[in-house]
């Protein structure tokens, strides 16, 4: 955007989520000439009253934001509650995560190999390794004898 542009945005909740953001963004624009636009408002933050107005509906956008994040942790809390949210199924079933480690254990498998046999990312090979209480060479404690040098 050049100097003389005018940013139109529907709603001040669009552009940012806190006071402080949304002064940035204010700002940031003012500094480059840019207007900023509220629906059909044009506010001038070099102006105390457009300021003042601009400062007032920031704070009700982040009180708007902050009462949708709550709302949220509850549905999800009660939702939690009755058993109906139990998160992401695993990649892997129990099985094929023994399977996995067992290959891991033989030697034989380089975490990349395992990650392509089982159509799973890298970590999540070693995320599962982790769950099974295995130590990989990556997260492995070194010996004295490697770290003196």
């Amino acid at each position: 955007m050049r100097a003389g542009d005018t940013l139109v945005v529907p709603k001040l909740d669009r552009v940012a989520r806190s006071v402080p953001d949304a002064r940035d963004i204010a700002d940031g624009l003012a500094e480059r000439g840019v207007r900023l636009a509220l629906g059909c408002t044009v506010y001038d933050p070099t102006d105390p009253m457009g300021r003042m107005f601009f400062n007032v509906l920031a704070t009700f956008a982040e009180f708007e934001a902050d009462l949708i994040r709550l709302r949220t942790r509850e549905g999800m809390a009660v939702a939690r509650a009755k058993g109906k949210l139990k998160g992401k199924k695993p990649k892997l079933s129990d099985r094929q995560a023994e399977e996995l480690t067992r290959m891991h254990a033989t030697g034989e498998y380089s975490v990349s190999d395992l990650a392509e046999v089982f159509s799973v990312s890298r970590p999540n090979v070693y995320r599962t390794l982790a769950k099974q209480g295995l130590e990989t060479l990556m997260n492995a404690p070194q010996s004295p004898l490697c770290s003196a040098q």
